[in-house]
């Protein structure tokens, strides 16, 4: 875990990215994806070619499978992929190991939580109700619910504003570049989810952040040493998360 702190509001609320940061959405938005190929008659692509373009939605992936399709053909496509996807919305998406620990430990703090995604709401809803995570959020801002999306700061500003929460307050942890201009625009602190899904070409730790976390469990480690608690209470705090 690398820091870069500096604001003094303590954290009163976590905000978190969907695809990348809380679930591992990858597999069934890449089934859907390949799918989509053989459908098309086109050879499916590795797992792994497929994951670092997770975060950045439709679009980019079906860029990806298809690099030449053009205008309607494209939206064409986009559109059943989307309806592919519908269909395995929940079948191999699961937590990132670790996350439901650390809502766990937020819940137990009484530190709110939410989620704020580029993901449609249509998607995200089920989703998240699937694995037991919707009414447990305080709030929920799909890409959808507002005219804006990320990077423009107003879903984590509008977030914030229906948790009570002041901005300068809340702590948004997202696996896209596009997360922590969002967070930087909003007056958030913002952490990188390292373990998420990164395309070829991007440089995480270039990205203005104020920490990078291996896991999950890392925004409690990196909240732990913005308060300033002691080695002894981050042990403790560490192994109760084993």
């Amino acid at each position: 875990m690398s820091t870069a702190q500096g604001a003094a509001e303590p954290v009163g609320a976590v905000l978190l990215d969907l695809d990348g940061t809380l679930l591992d959405t990858a597999p069934d938005m890449g089934a859907a994806l390949n799918a989509l190929l053989l459908a098309e008659g086109r050879t499916p692509l590795a797992p792994q070619t497929i994951r670092g373009y997770v975060s950045h939605g439709a679009r980019a992936l079906v860029r990806l499978g298809f690099p030449h399709a053009v205008d309607g053909q494209f939206e064409a496509l986009r559109a059943r992929f989307l309806a592919l996807y519908s269909d395995c919305l929940v079948r191999g998406t699961r937590p990132f190991p670790g996350a439901c620990e650390l809502l766990e430990q937020l819940e137990g703090r009484g530190v709110r939580w939410g989620v704020v995604t580029n993901k449609p709401d249509w998607l995200t809803q089920p989703l998240l109700a699937h694995l037991g995570l919707r009414a447990r959020a305080g709030v929920i801002v799909s890409g959808d619910t507002l005219p804006e999306r990320k990077p423009h700061p107003r879903p984590l500003t509008h977030a914030a504003q229906q948790l009570g929460v002041p901005a300068v307050r809340c702590l948004y942890v997202g696996d896209a570049e596009r997360d922590v201009l969002a967070a930087r625009a909003a007056g958030m602190r913002a952490l990188v989810a390292a373990y998420g899904y990164s395309a070829p070409g991007e440089e995480p730790r270039s990205w203005p952040a104020h920490g990078w976390i291996d896991s999950p469990l890392g925004v409690l480690d990196w909240l732990a040493e913005e308060r300033g608690d002691s080695p002894q209470l981050l042990a403790a705090m560490q192994a109760v998360q084993q």
